[in-house]
């Protein structure tokens, strides 16, 4: 088999595993029903599309955004608050050429796939007080 032939396999099954992998809106819904089903008709309109608003409870976000890439506290003079920070999730693909010497001419290739960037790359930041959501931050 030839290198090209790997590597195009290799990254179809990463992409596939990549969306397998991830929890879908829906799937979240149905696993909390009774609870999404308590929620006001707005509410639960924003939450299938995956917006979540100033007041809503932890639960509301995880139904909407699913689980935070990170969550980390936030001081300050109003005291502490939790932030859930969610990155872009698109991949990024890079492509690297080498060249080298030392006695014998080498020359290599690389392709890079990655799925997050630096933590600057958070696409949204939820900040909640007293379990409900207080302020956001998005990307634009």
């Amino acid at each position: 088999m030839k290198v090209q032939n790997i590597i195009v396999i290799a990254l179809f099954a990463f992409v596939a595993l990549l969306f397998t992998g991830c929890s879908t809106t829906s799937g979240r819904i149905k696993k909390n029903q009774q609870l999404f089903d308590g929620f006001p008709a707005e509410v639960q309109s924003n939450i299938r599309a995956g917006k979540v608003d100033i007041g809503y409870t932890s639960d509301m976000v995880l139904m909407a955004l699913g689980e935070p890439d990170r969550r980390y506290t936030r001081t300050t003079e109003r005291g502490n608050s939790e932030v859930w920070a969610y990155r872009s999730k698109a991949p990024a693909l890079s492509f690297g050429l080498g060249i080298g010497g030392g006695g014998r001419t080498s020359i290599g290739t690389g392709v890079g796939i990655s799925t997050g960037g630096d933590r600057s790359d958070d696409k949204v930041r939820v900040i909640f007080e007293n379990d409900r959501v207080s302020s956001l931050e998005q990307a634009k």
